[in-house]
């Protein structure tokens, strides 16, 4: 019996199928194997169709965190999530998510119920002009005319989502749609939409770019997250080895090439950025995160070679040497192709490799003093060298915050390609929780006892931590780190605190940036049956952190109360480049 017909005879009515069956039917048709939501009128029924059809349904808490996790699904996988929310204020909050995905240029397929077709324009429950608003946040945002047509728009919608530079695409379903029932005759599934097509670069843009790579004094490599998602860590690693080459990874592009590669100079990021004559940018942007490759950043005559698989994005902020468009994949391939027919390596002994190894060496040293001072509360560096001490290799590190994640991110190691998530190209805090519940559904089909490790600063956290209940009822190996210094950015310890408000209110004495000191947020794990611990030494990190990764049948929250006042070590430059303009 084909499964249009057993649809049919699920539904009750020989022959016909309801939209909700459709709907679930073309998502399975395109491979679509995720979906994160939060049920309601009118888009209940399709949840539980969708599960009929062998899709994970993951209920969540929010919206946002719902749409943040479909779309970091889509990310690790290539295929799209899907976030299914209902009707008016469902498809607003997930609209945040929508944004993000698009930034990050990640997968991602919203379905949002709608008002009843008939009461259009008459004040209806939840009433929305939604495929309007998508428009904004999405590739494409459309409303079929009638169940017959959703399995094409569905289609289109997965297909834009991955196509070109991928992102977000909205789908609108009436919610008389959802019960509706058609002969199972009339609707025509479209056949899974093919891989996105790889394309190459011109070949004599690819030979000019491999005259000026030769060509280099100071040549840097640049490994972005588009790096990562192109799956193109094997041919990155045989191009920065073979030439020489040293790089440097964006936060998302850690991983593609190991951390502790030899040729990784993440330490001495700032001399690298300033002092590089040629820069080859492999799917990474010149936006605020690599400071718009604009002086005092950059040398002002410095060459960008950019590799990007969206024409557009070619030319913004700086007039590159050599533009390559294309897959980043295939395009290093065919720089390869170029050095193997003409063999050429950067000198490992030259002045720049030299200038590099050197601040190298003094960001590191300077970074173990920071995290071996023994006052309490600890610093952010004696939290972070203490982790990565019991990290496993292969773990899926999420972060976010503010210094949480920047320091995070230049001590906690990442070994494997797509293995660290963060605020991405749209700084967005509140993306953590959803973010390792998708990481840790992803692991718990592709590699069982894999862990999860979401370190949040305590701001952060509170953006999306009652999604911790979401976490208990899957039971999903995620070992969630507070780092807690009672603030954003800085915060009071108690004394401190009950000291100021001897002077007045809350509302007016207490600095904006505060949160309330020492609060118990491991209270919110226990409260669902998760393990919680509440930390405020090494010794007792160190313990907490073994027991929480050697507990494979219960997820975790460690508590790390650290200094209030506590930041990053000095700057050669403002982590947030100030316009000079």
């Amino acid at each position: 019996m084909s499964e249009s017909n057993l649809a049919a005879r699920s539904d009750g009515l020989e022959g016909q199928v309801s939209g909700a069956r459709v709907i679930a039917q073309a998502l399975k048709t395109q491979d679509v194997n995720y979906m994160f939501g939060i049920v309601g009128i009118p888009v209940t029924e399709i949840a539980l169709a969708a599960q009929e059809m062998g899709i994970r349904y993951i209920g969540m808490r929010n919206e946002q965190a719902a749409c943040y996790a479909a779309s970091a699904v889509g990310y690790l996988t290539g295929r799209p999530g899907v976030c299914l929310v209902v009707s008016g204020p469902g498809l607003v909050h997930s609209l945040g998510g929508m944004a993000n995905a698009n930034m990050n240029c990640w997968p991602l397929i919203v379905i949002g119920g709608s008002s009843e077709r008939s009461q259009e324009t008459m004040g209806a429950f939840q009433e929305f002009p939604q495929v309007e608003a998508c428009r904004l946040y999405s590739k494409f945002s459309a409303r079929p005319s009638s169940i017959e047509a959703i399995p094409s728009i569905i289609e289109k919608a997965v297909r834009s989502s991955i196509y070109g530079r991928p992102g977000a695409c909205y789908v609108d379903i009436p919610a008389d749609f959802v019960s509706l029932q058609v002969n199972v005759s009339s609707v025509k599934y479209v056949e899974c939409c093919m891989p996105p097509p790889i394309s190459m670069a011109e070949t004599s843009a690819v030979r000019m770019a491999a005259s000026v790579i030769r060509n280099a004094k100071q040549p840097l490599v640049i490994i972005g997250k588009g790096a990562a998602y192109a799956h193109a860590e094997e041919s990155i690693r045989k191009l920065v080895e073979q030439c020489k080459l040293p790089f440097l990874p964006t936060p998302m592009g850690k991983g593609v090439i190991r951390d502790n590669h030899p040729n990784c100079v993440a330490a001495a990021r700032s001399r690298a950025l300033q002092f590089a004559d040629v820069i080859v940018l492999l799917g990474a942007r010149l936006n605020w995160i690599l400071h718009f490759g604009l002086p005092p950043r950059y040398q002002p005559d410095v060459k960008f070679i950019q590799v990007d698989i969206c024409a557009e994005e070619l030319g913004n902020n700086v007039r590159p040497a050599v533009t390559l468009l294309g897959d980043v994949n295939a395009v290093t391939k065919q720089l390869l192709e170029q050095f193997d027919k003409t063999p050429w390596q950067y000198p490992p002994e030259s002045e720049w490799w030299k200038v590099l190894r050197e601040k190298m060496k003094s960001n590191e040293a300077l970074s173990k003093e920071l995290a071996s001072k023994k006052s309490l509360p600890m610093n952010y560096y004696t939290v972070f060298y203490h982790v990565q001490e019991q990290l496993p290799r292969d773990c899926f590190v999420v972060s976010e915050g503010a210094n949480t994640m920047d320091i995070g991110r230049t001590v906690l190691q990442n070994y494997l390609p797509r293995h660290r998530l963060d605020a991405g190209t749209f700084g967005t805090m509140g993306v953590g929780l959803g973010f390792a519940i998708a990481a840790a559904i992803v692991a718990k089909d592709r590699n069982p006892g894999q862990r999860v490790i979401c370190v949040e600063g305590d701001s952060a956290f509170g953006f999306s931590g009652m999604e911790v209940e979401t976490i208990c009822r899957y039971n999903l190996p995620i070992v969630l780190l507070v780092v807690n210094n009672n603030g954003i950015y800085q915060g009071f310890d108690k004394d401190s605190w009950k000291e100021m408000l001897k002077f007045g209110d809350a509302t007016t004495v207490a600095p904006p940036m505060c949160l309330l000191p020492h609060s118990h947020y491991e209270h919110v794990m226990t409260a669902f049956g998760g393990k919680g611990y509440f930390v405020q030494t090494p010794e007792e990190l160190q313990k907490s952190l073994r027991q929480s990764l050697a507990d494979t049948t219960n997820p975790s929250l460690i508590n790390i109360m650290i200094e209030p006042q506590g930041t990053r070590k000095a700057q050669d430059f403002h982590w947030l480049t100030r316009s000079n303009l």
